[in-house]
């Protein structure tokens, strides 16, 4: 019998359709399945939020392991090289295992290890399985040959390149080694909150984990994906998937995702299901477009990409930014946005879009300061996308929106959320309000807001600013940095 192999799991707490763990299983060696928790200092430390999606999702990951035969996960801590080359001396395990990650940090973890194993006479073995393919791919570059900057090409490259997805299935058996190595109690690492205990609403929205990650998608196949050109946009309907969490956990992966979609939408090209698949599938494609522009320009995090903006003219108000975090704006569908964000670890894409127009250019804070927001607060605070979202919004990035493109609030909210259900479910002291007055309270005369029992300023804040004079403000702001 062979040593055993170590398989390092990462942000891809599965089985199925797992690269590294099927290649594992199929050298017919024990396999020793760790996951250590990197307790490096760093700006992009998991946020809270993204703790206690890790908790459940180690502990979903560690029930399926033994249904295959395993005795579980073995759960370390500290810098991943060390913890995992002590692992294989302690084991006696000569190879490595492990799904490639995009970041700068885990980019240089991955060759650290790759050395510290061949200095002691191992191997690390890296595979894909994150993306849909991979950013090194000669398919995927410009006929100059540089990386795609641009959505919409990088898009048609990929549609034409890509090969039908054949996700494969979990291994019926993981065997185990006769001494498992010893392991930290996942009950030891504090990823809960405790004092106070403030993810009740995380347990109500979400259920970590690969299963229910599939049951997500069956569902949304099943019923949403009819209506998603239009839903999508929509925060007062469930039009999304909402699988953005198990994505980035790697609870799912994407080509699992792209292959069932696919099949749910092969049966006729002509049907609503078909239309609704394929713009999912776009999305998708986002995603994949993101951690591409992650590995090419791994600034991307913190620094705007367009240099320009690197002088543009920011304001420090903390008093701003804090009542931007708490929902206290006086702007309807921000402050409900903000809200949905801090009890669910959540937001509807299309409110994530206008609340960072709002910090940005109504409030002239720098986009940094609301991507860390989202990192906290976010189960799916991805660094790829975290970035790519607010570079986007703040026209500092690849393919962005441009900077005069100023989201309204009232007329989105007008918009997106026509009823008034969801700023009406996330504020709930405007709910009286008739429709006409609940996405802009200050228009609202006395009569009206006595008869909803709001007093503006009390029961709802009055608004920071002025939509349309900080709108003048940021367009004055951004001709500086054109004009410098």
């Amino acid at each position: 019998m062979s040593s055993s192999v170590i398989v390092w799991f990462r942000r891809d707490l599965r089985l199925a359709d797992h690269p590294a763990l099927g290649a594992a299983v199929e050298t017919g060696a024990p396999v020793i399945p760790v996951f250590v928790l990197d307790t490096a200092d760093g700006p992009w430390r998991p946020g809270a939020a993204s703790r206690w999606w890790l908790h459940h999702s180690l502990a979903a990951l560690d029930a399926s392991l033994r249904e295959r035969g395993s005795t579980g996960l073995v759960l370390r801590c500290g810098n991943p090289v060390d913890a995992i080359a002590s692992l294989a001396e302690e084991s006696g395990a000569n190879e490595v295992y492990f799904t490639r990650r995009y970041a700068p940090r885990e980019a240089r973890l991955e060759q650290d290890l790759a050395d510290r194993l061949d200095a002691d006479g191992r191997t690390a073995r890296r595979f894909g399985g994150a993306l849909l393919m991979e950013p090194e791919s000669e398919a995927l570059r410009t006929k100059a040959g540089a990386p795609y900057s641009v959505f919409t090409p990088f898009y048609k490259a990929l549609m034409q390149a890509l090969p039908e997805p054949q996700p494969q299935p979990a291994p019926e058996h993981i065997p185990a080694p006769p001494d498992m190595p010893h392991g930290d109690r996942l009950e030891d690492w504090d990823l809960l909150p405790t004092k106070p205990d403030w993810a009740g609403g995380l347990r109500q929205a979400w259920t970590p984990g690969e299963a229910a990650a599939l049951e997500r998608l069956d569902e949304f196949l099943d019923g949403a994906v009819a209506d998603y050109p239009d839903d999508r946009d929509r925060p007062d309907r469930r039009g999304t998937s909402r699988l953005s969490p198990h994505l980035h956990f790697g609870e799912i992966s994407p080509r699992t995702v792209w292959h069932r979609t696919s099949r749910a939408i092969d049966s006729d090209g002509r049907t609503r299901e078909a239309k609704g698949g394929a713009s999912f599938l776009r999305e998708l494609v986002w995603r994949e477009f993101a951690h591409h522009v992650l590995h090419h320009r791994p600034e991307l995090p913190d620094t705007p990409l367009r240099p320009e903006f690197a002088d543009f003219p920011w304001e420090a108000n903390r008093d701003a930014l804090r009542a931007w975090q708490r929902g206290r704006t006086g702007y309807p569908i921000v402050d409900a946005g903000m809200r949905e964000l801090w009890t669910t670890g959540w937001m509807h894409n299309r409110v994530r879009m206008i609340v960072a127009s709002f910090l940005i250019k109504d409030l002239l804070i720098p986009w940094q300061e609301g991507a860390a927001w989202f990192w906290d607060t976010l189960v799916d605070a991805d660094l790829a996308n975290n970035a790519a979202g607010w570079q986007w919004v703040a026209g500092s990035g690849v393919d962005s929106a441009p900077f005069f493109r100023v989201f309204n609030p009232v007329l989105q909210s007008e918009r997106f959320d026509p009823d008034g259900d969801y700023v009406r479910r996330w504020i709930p002291e405007l709910a009286e309000l008739p429709t006409s007055l609940v996405h802009k309270p200050w228009d609202a005369g006395t009569e009206a807001l006595d008869r909803a029992g709001v007093v503006l300023g009390e029961d709802y804040p009055h608004r920071i600013v002025d939509h349309g004079k900080a709108r003048r403000r940021a367009l004055a702001a951004f001709e500086e940095i054109r004009g410098s």
